[in-house]
C-alpha cells in the first residue's frame, strides 16, 4: 500500500468542503431563481407553486424496481396537499427547463404550465450527473422525458411527459462516460 503524507489527506478534505460550499451555493441561487420565476408568474396573473425538490433522482428501469424513468422529485410534505391539488385541477401541456451545471451536478428548475387554467408548478431539483448516464439512454431511445413526483414515503403524486429530451440533457453524448453505451443520434447541424 502506497504512503500518503498528511497533508494528501488534507487536500482531500479541503476539495470535499470546497465542492460542498460550492454546491450549496448553487442550490441556494436555484431556489431564488425560482422564486423569481414564481413571482414573475404571479405578476401576470399565474396561481402558482413553487416547490424545493427534498430529493431528487434520475431513474430508469436498470436501476429499479419499476420501468418507469425520468427524474423523480421528492416533495416536502407541507407541499404534498397542494401539489395533488393544483394536478387535479390542471393539464400542464407546455413546459421549460432551466438549468445550470456545476462541479458535476445539476441544477434545475422545471417549469410546468396550464394556460388554460393559468397554473404553474415549479420544481426545483438537483442530481449529480454520474447517476443520470441510465436515464439519459432509455430517453433518448424512447425519445421522450418524463418528470415524476412523489412523497418520502413514495406515494406517487403525479407525472408529466416531456417531449424534448435535450431541454433536460442538452448533451447526451457527455454521458456516455459514466459506465452506459449509447448512440446520440445527430441531425447534422453544426451550428449552435
Amino acid at each position: 500500500m502506497p504512503e500518503t503524507g498528511a497533508g494528501d489527506d488534507t487536500d482531500y478534505a479541503e476539495q470535499i468542503a470546497a465542492s460542498a460550499d460550492v454546491h450549496k451555493n448553487a442550490w441556494q441561487r436555484t431556489i431564488e431563481d425560482m422564486q423569481t420565476m414564481a413571482d414573475d408568474l404571479e405578476a401576470e396573473g399565474w396561481d402558482v407553486l413553487p416547490i424545493g425538490a427534498g430529493h431528487t433522482a434520475p431513474t430508469n428501469p436498470d436501476a429499479g424496481e419499476t420501468d418507469r424513468f425520468g427524474l423523480v422529485h421528492v416533495v416536502p410534505g407541507n407541499k404534498a396537499e397542494a401539489f395533488a391539488d393544483a394536478v387535479e385541477t390542471g393539464k400542464f401541456p407546455k413546459y421549460q427547463v432551466f438549468r445550470n451545471e456545476m462541479q458535476g451536478r445539476v441544477f434545475l428548475v422545471t417549469q410546468l404550465l396550464d394556460p388554460d387554467t393559468e397554473q404553474a408548478i415549479l420544481i426545483a431539483g438537483n442530481f449529480e450527473v454520474r447517476h443520470a448516464a441510465g436515464l439519459v439512454k432509455n430517453a433518448l431511445e424512447e425519445d421522450v422525458m418524463y418528470t415524476h413526483v412523489q412523497k418520502l414515503d413514495k406515494t406517487h403524486l403525479g407525472s408529466f411527459r416531456h417531449d424534448d429530451v435535450e431541454k433536460f440533457f442538452p448533451n447526451p453524448e457527455k454521458y456516455t462516460g459514466y459506465g452506459v453505451e449509447f448512440e446520440v443520434d445527430s441531425d447534422g447541424d453544426d451550428s449552435e
